[in-house]
Order: C-alpha cells, then structure tokens, then sequence
C-alpha cells in the first residue's frame, strides 16, 4: 500500500519513462539499490566492457574537425 504522495511520485516517474507505473517503481527500486549498495559485479564488468569499446571506435577520432563540420552544416539553416 501506498500513501498517495508516493502512488503521485511513482505516476510522474511513469510519465517520464514513458512506462507502466510498476515499470517505473522498479527502475526506482534497483536504482536506489544501485546507489546504496553499489552495481553488482556482473553489471560492473558489462558496464566497462561497453566503455573500452568506446574507446576503441572513438580511437583516432578528431573531435575538432567533427565540430567545425557540423558547425559548416548548420550555416545552412
């Protein structure tokens, strides 16, 4: 049972997830979760694997030269 300031909060959070209310009290659940007891070592190890590989596509990258062609693109609007 929920007071009706937490069933609010869990509709709002519903709303911006674009979610189910459920949905969105367990996103909050394992977030909360997350922040006090920390990311479970196998999300951890996931969660650096997709970060090194990042690194390897960005590797090389010229970001300058990404900006000022984007900025060129943009004159055009």
């Amino acid at each position: 049972m929920m007071d009706d300031d937490t069933r609010s909060a869990a509709r709002e959070l519903a709303h911006r997830y674009g979610c189910s209310t459920s949905e969105a009290i367990r996103r909050a659940v394992l977030r909360h979760r997350e922040a006090v007891l920390g990311v479970p070592d196998a999300q951890r190890e996931q969660r650096i694997g997709t970060l090194y590989r990042l690194f390897e596509l960005f590797e090389g990258h010229d970001a300058a030269d990404e900006i000022r062609r984007l900025k060129e693109q943009d004159e055009g609007f």
